[in-house]
């Protein structure tokens, strides 16, 4: 990844630098990788957020209905 800094403009080059690898996806990635993950507890983790998902969809339909 290249980022041109320009004018000696250090700090908005930097900022320019940190926006493409949240876009990149890079900040996640390295952050999954800081230690290892077995299957099962994968696999756990995506149930648990599939049930809060589930629950979120679940309340916001009830306020749409309004109960």
């Amino acid at each position: 990844m290249k980022v041109d800094v320009r004018n000696n403009n250090v700090d908005q080059a930097l900022r320019i630098l940190k926006k493409k690898l949240q876009l990149d996806g890079m900040f996640n990635e390295l952050r999954e990788r800081e230690h290892f993950v077995s299957r099962g507890e994968k696999r756990r983790h995506a149930k648990a957020a599939g049930i809060r998902r589930c629950k979120k969809e679940q309340k916001k339909r009830q306020e749409e209905l309004g109960l």
